[in-house]
């Protein structure tokens, strides 16, 4: 057994160097959702390279990707989560382009030694985790069955610093529309129906509620569009919201109670409206503590440890959720820098094409493999891991 986990080390370190390019070609290649054409041809050339059966457009999203390797030998079924998708306006300031290099080579790392040990490697190449034009792709591989005989999934998220996997908030992105009718705003107002009037009324209610929410929820939006001229009643206005919560369950009731003020807000202008999501809702995160506990041992091995307390805290959404909500699931953060830096920043985007940064995938690769292979061959430590996962799941809402 040494002697295989030495053959995942040797392929990291081997394979390192052009992996490291192709996280930084993707850094100087930044492509938002769904347009990751470039990002998507490089990791899975690579994966094909490396003996993967790989098809790209799946799933409904043209530069997503889905790539295996099958042992002869029974064992099971492990997905390595590939994000590469970069923020509109400021690029890789979230790290996605070490996020999915470093899956690639994981997996690349564990298919050297599957045959020997049995399963099943994957990499899922999912787009749009920023959300945007048919954004959190992982919501799309759940609801097309990509998960359904997957054992467990793996993905590792660049940070400021090492942690385990956070919980998160369930995210439903929402467009509201409202269609009134125009007219001359002194001339004849009594003729025009206001549609901003119900987009500032949605708006007001939407302040009212939250002080009958609790304090995991989370609603906030932009007015898209509030009438073209101040002399003529708006006849279209519209606005986008996020809405989130601990949990799902939660928040399909928040969802509910949303829907609600825009109807009243269109009963109360006369406006009709249209109302509903714009890109694939976003799960929760539940996460798996037993499942990180392996990870942190391998980290530890490599000489990094993670903070009892981390400096800095913070909760957001991500579509990790999705595949957390049906497989056990872990999304550690890496370090990236010696020093705290803020997600979605100039900084943050510099970090990712650091030498930090690119040292990152070698670590990060070695142990998110070692902590694959510690679940394939310890089957009661898996069914620990899945009934942990199961109670969890069942319980998030608690």
């Amino acid at each position: 057994m040494s002697v295989i986990r030495e053959l995942i080390d040797e392929t990291v370190s081997k394979k390192l160097l052009e992996y490291q390019n192709t996280a930084l070609d993707i850094h100087k290649t930044p492509e938002v959702s769904n347009h990751e054409y470039f990002a998507c041809k490089s990791l899975s050339g690579m994966l094909l390279k490396e003996g993967f059966e790989v098809k790209s457009d799946v799933a409904g999203h043209p530069t997503g990707f889905d790539a295996r390797y099958k042992s002869s030998n029974p064992g099971p079924v492990i997905v390595f989560l590939a994000e590469y998708d970069a923020l509109p306006g400021i690029g890789h300031a979230c790290g996605h382009n070490l996020y999915g290099v470093t899956s690639s080579l994981a997996a690349v790392a564990l298919k050297e030694i599957i045959d020997d040990v049995g399963g099943e490697v994957r990499i899922y190449g999912t787009p749009g985790e920023e959300g945007g034009e048919n954004g959190s792709a992982k919501g799309s591989f759940v609801k097309h069955g990509f998960f359904d005989d997957v054992d467990f999934a793996l993905g590792l998220h660049p940070g400021h610093e090492h942690g385990l996997t956070k919980a998160s908030l369930a995210n439903d992105p929402v467009d509201v529309e409202f269609f009134g009718k125009s007219a001359h705003a002194a001339g004849a107002p009594e003729k025009g129906i206001n549609a901003l009037d119900a987009v500032i009324q949605v708006y007001n209610a939407s302040n009212a509620l939250r002080q009958h929410l609790t304090d995991d929820v989370r609603i906030h939006g932009v007015i898209t569009n509030g009438g073209a001229a101040a002399n003529v009643v708006p006849d279209y206005a519209s606005a986008r919201f996020y809405l989130r919560a601990k949990s799902r369950p939660i928040l399909n009731d928040l969802y509910k109670k949303f829907e609600n003020i825009v109807t009243g807000a269109a009963l109360q202008t006369g406006a009709t409206y249209k109302f509903g999501l714009f890109q694939n809702s976003v799960d929760n995160i539940v996460p798996t503590p037993l499942f990180d506990e392996v990870y942190e041992k391998h980290l530890n091995k490599y000489g990094e440890f993670i903070l009892a307390e981390p400096a800095h805290k913070g909760i957001g959404s991500s579509d990790v959720g999705n595949v957390s909500q049906v497989v056990p699931t872990i999304q550690p953060s890496i370090k990236i820098s010696d020093k705290y830096i803020a997600g979605h920043s100039i900084e943050f985007r510099e970090a990712s094409r650091s030498e930090s940064g690119l040292k990152s995938i070698g670590l990060g690769a070695k142990v998110l493999a070692h902590t694959a292979l510690d679940l394939i061959l310890d089957q009661e430590l898996l069914k620990k891991i899945k009934k942990q996962h199961s109670e969890n799941v069942k319980n998030q809402n608690i």
